[in-house]
């Protein structure tokens, strides 16, 4: 009974998502949508980056702190 619940519940999600899919499609245009899906992807790999500087730059601060100078860490 759980399983069918839970396989309800992802159909109409399923159907939804095609809905909104096909509206924004719709309202955009192929290359509108396409356009978009581009942005959206360039935004990501943008947070992505500035992630990655942040961990960079704090991994730095860290290691000056604690007198670490290689990447290597002598392990007991």
């Amino acid at each position: 009974m759980k399983r069918l619940v839970w396989m309800g519940i992802g159909v109409a999600i399923g159907v939804i998502a095609f809905r909104k899919v096909t509206e924004a499609q719709a309202t955009l245009g192929p290359e509108g949508l396409n356009r978009a899906v581009g942005r959206l992807a360039d935004g990501v790999y943008d947070f992505a980056d500035t992630v990655r500087a942040g961990m960079r730059e704090r991994e730095t601060d860290l290691r000056t702190a604690l007198g670490i100078e290689s990447a290597e860490v002598a392990r007991r």
